[in-house]
């Protein structure tokens, strides 16, 4: 008896000192979980920057979009990447959180604790099976794929529970960010338009002649409320023949560049290109995306940035559409054509089929650049390797600024723009990031 009672005094020793262990174990861990309402920020960016490498392979290989669409591809997904993380987002992110009519979303359950991975692994499943429809077969597996590789990572420290919980909240949010979008008058912007006729006026250019590219993109919603107030840029140049005019003069800088071009400045054009590629949005994507990894950028920052440079060129492209057909201005090669007599002049690049004035590729470049040194100030050093899968040199730039001003110079070079369109839409672009990252409608002038 003696001996079973000093045995189980040990036993009950024991299980009292593990028991307190655990208990302790228990109040440790829960002094290491960081603050529920900054909880994202104890994230890495690790799922988002998969799901932004399985974007712009989205891109890529999507067929039948416009280039300039591809801005709906990038923004809603970044709203739904940062709306489902928003139940442990900081308040500053707040303040940029003012969707245009978006409805719908789930209410977080704040019994719950998210594993906010997860949140954005079902969301950005979800939001891109739903935006590329028509994406192949592999596309549509690689999605899939990679979606139930992450749950299994996350398996490995979180229950199941947890995880289940979280992706669900995630696909909430995609499917109201979808229903969203789907509303927001894309499906419009390509009926039938005829052009107006006339001198100085745009006609469909060679070699293809193809019809005008989406007439009302400018009638589709934007993003962010109050975005595009302001910011349409002042009417081109007077139209004229006349070889003293300015017309005359800005076309002629068109002509008289593409006869000159440089290896570097044939490798900028080239570069900026963007199609075939990432598209030019999915170029900026891939912009973020580098300067995510350069700057170890925490999941909280990360999902901001995603939503806001999305919404910037958004919403400048919709500004640009509106300045592109109020004036209907007609390109340079039709001028160096017809006006000035080079018949046979070719762009370097291939003409796209829309108006000249203001330049897309500048306004959406110039929104980007803008709202990542708004989120990011100054990067430093950047080279972009964007394209290295295509064989191109990587270009190095020391500021975001230099990064839009030389895909817009590349235009120039590419023969498909004048000067002056190139700098309306900098400024038309980086006044519609500012409205968007600081809610205000009104700018200091460009300096």
């Amino acid at each position: 008896m003696t001996t079973v009672f000093k045995m189980n005094r040990r036993w009950i020793s024991c299980s009292l000192f593990a028991t307190l262990m655990t208990g302790i174990l228990l109040v440790s861990c829960k002094k290491k979980d960081p603050p529920y309402n900054n909880e994202v920020s104890s994230y890495s960016s690790d799922v988002l920057d998969k799901w932004m490498t399985m974007q712009l392979r989205l891109m890529k290989n999507a067929t039948g979009i416009p280039n300039q669409a591809f801005s709906r591809h990038y923004v809603y997904a970044g709203v739904a990447a940062l709306e489902s993380v928003v139940p442990g987002l900081p308040a500053y992110a707040n303040q940029y959180r003012r969707w245009n009519g978006l409805t719908g979303l789930p209410v977080p359950d704040h019994s719950i604790h998210y594993y906010y991975p997860a949140n954005i692994n079902g969301a950005m499943a979800s939001i891109n099976k739903a935006l590329f429809p028509n994406a192949s077969t592999a596309d549509k597996a690689a999605i899939d794929s990679l979606e139930m590789a992450l749950n299994t990572d996350f398996l490995i420290t979180q229950p199941q529970t947890r995880i289940t919980k979280s992706s669900e909240f995630g696909r909430a949010v995609a499917v109201a960010v979808f229903n969203w979008a789907e509303t927001d008058g894309y499906k419009n912007a390509g009926n039938p338009y005829t052009p107006p006729t006339g001198p100085g006026l745009w006609k469909s250019t060679p070699p293809v002649f193809a019809a005008p590219s989406t007439p009302y993109w400018s009638n589709n919603r934007t993003v962010v409320t109050g975005s595009i107030d302001n910011t349409q840029p002042s009417a081109p140049l007077s139209y004229s023949t006349d070889p003293a005019s300015p017309f005359y003069q800005m076309v002629k800088q068109v002509y008289d560049v593409s006869q000159n071009l440089t290896t570097d400045q044939m490798a900028m054009a080239t570069f900026w290109r963007d199609v075939p590629g990432v598209t030019s949005p999915g170029h900026w994507l891939s912009i973020l995306q580098q300067v995510i990894r350069k700057k170890n950028t925490r999941l909280d920052r990360s999902v901001v940035a995603y939503a806001m440079t999305g919404a910037s060129i958004n919403d400048a492209l919709i500004s640009c559409w509106k300045t592109k057909y109020n004036y209907n201005l007609v390109r340079p090669i039709t001028y160096i054509r017809e006006v000035m007599g080079y018949s046979s002049w070719n762009s370097y690049i291939g003409t796209p089929p829309h108006p000249e004035y203001s330049s897309a590729h500048s306004s959406l470049s110039g929104a980007a650049a803008a709202a990542l040194e708004k989120l990011f100030g100054n990067v430093g050093s950047l080279t972009d390797h964007t394209y290295d899968y295509l064989g191109f040199a990587p270009r190095t730039y020391n500021s975001f600024k230099a990064i839009a001003e030389e895909a817009a110079l590349s235009r120039l070079y590419a023969g498909i723009h004048y000067q002056p369109s190139l700098q309306a839409a900098l400024i038309q672009g980086r006044k519609v990031a500012a409205n968007i990252l600081s809610g205000q409608g009104h700018h200091e002038a460009e300096k």
